[in-house]
């Protein structure tokens, strides 16, 4: 698969998609994210005490809610136009629509010292080193990246287990969504070195689990800039 046109059309499927998943994230109709993975991020980033934090790829911005309700100052960013105009709607944050590419070109109109910097199920592209390496420029001196993602052995399915693109068509859900996602799955060794090569230091690894089955349903990373 096409580095550029998988990475094109990864941006295109946010847009196109924007309305179905907003519906589906504030109807609570992602299982993972109501029974773990939602309680999961929010209290790993409460945890650091932010004062001010950063939410990349924030989505229709429920997270930048979250954090708002804890008296967390949060900037929320992301790539389609349509997601941020959902989010600046319910309000919580500071929206801005900012793509991946204009982030590494430019970090600091982000804004500076953030006592966290989130990536929530966001970094879904081959080549996420530049943004991560960009961010860093973002972060307090005592601050923290907080990344969660899908776990590499429950999100592996039937596929051998190896970095690869794969391809999201939301079939899960009880209504449509006009375009397939193509995403990068990665190893726990790939996303390790990952975070290694692009400056960091692993400070702690969670994984969310399913109340009822105990099956690892994500995995959370805590780091610090090396």
């Amino acid at each position: 698969m096409n580095q550029r046109s998988s990475s094109s059309d990864l941006e295109a499927a946010w847009v196109a998609n924007a309305a179905a998943w907003t519906r589906v994230v504030r109807e609570e109709r992602i299982e993972s994210r109501r029974v773990a993975t939602g309680a999961a991020i929010v209290e790993a980033v409460r945890q650091r005490a932010p004062r001010r934090a950063l939410d990349v790829g924030c989505g229709e911005g429920w997270l930048a809610r979250a954090l708002a309700e804890g008296g967390i100052d949060v900037v929320g960013v992301d790539g389609s136009a349509p997601l941020i105009d959902a989010a600046r709607a319910a309000g919580g944050g500071a929206f801005h629509v900012r793509s991946y590419a204009e982030i590494v070109a430019d970090p600091e109109a982000l804004g500076a010292d953030f006592d966290a910097v989130i990536f929530n199920f966001a970094l879904l592209e081959k080549d996420v080193g530049l943004v991560l390496r960009a961010v860093r420029r973002c972060i307090a001196p005592s601050g923290a990246l907080c990344i969660q993602t899908v776990h590499p052995w429950a999100a592996r399915g039937d596929a051998p287990y190896r970095d690869a693109w794969r391809t999201e068509t939301f079939s899960g859900f009880d209504l449509p969504f006009p375009a397939s996602m193509p995403w990068f799955y990665r190893t726990l060794e790939s996303w390790v070195s990952l975070l290694h090569d692009s400056g960091y230091r692993i400070v702690s690894v969670r994984e969310p689990r399913h109340p009822e089955t105990s099956d690892p349903l994500s995995l959370l990373f805590i780091c610090a800039p090396a």
